[in-house]
């Protein structure tokens, strides 16, 4: 009998252009079997997570990589509702932001984000970086299965 092969459902929350063409670059690389779906302000990306408006048929994400700095709610109003909603709560949730603040990376670990990574500036490096996180999330992580 063939094993059916799990699609990882990723949603990217990033208002950038080009990290977002970087990322999805990154993900094709990391040959994940993937939905990646991207939003660009933080109120899109709780309509996402809610199912609310052109969202109500979106799939419950496997992964979240939030940047913090982002347009209308930030990532870290996200991360602390996500981490407060019961239907949400066991998504992990990558912060993968500019900063390297130590007030951000522990505001988000109070927050119970399950990693942060200071984006690179070097091309190469972001693209190596997105890869590894797919494939440490979807290749080595046993995550929960959707009830």
């Amino acid at each position: 009998m063939e094993e059916k092969v799990k699609v990882a459902n990723i949603l990217l929350v990033e208002d950038n252009a080009a990290d977002i063409a970087l990322t999805k670059k990154a993900i094709e690389k990391s040959k994940i079997v993937n939905n990646l779906s991207i939003t660009r302000d933080g109120e899109e990306a709780m309509d996402f997570l809610y199912k609310k408006g052109k969202y109500s048929d979106a799939k419950k994400p496997d992964l979240i990589i939030l940047d913090l700095n982002l347009p209308k709610k930030d990532g870290r109003e996200i991360l602390e509702e996500v981490k407060k909603d019961e239907d949400l709560k066991k998504i992990p949730v990558v912060i993968l932001t500019t900063s390297n603040a130590e007030k951000d990376i522990l505001k988000t670990y109070n927050l119970y984000a399950n990693c942060y990574i200071t984006k690179p500036l070097d091309f190469d490096q972001f693209i190596a970086i997105v890869k590894q996180i797919n494939d440490f999330w979807f290749s080595i992580v046993k995550l929960p299965r959707d009830e």
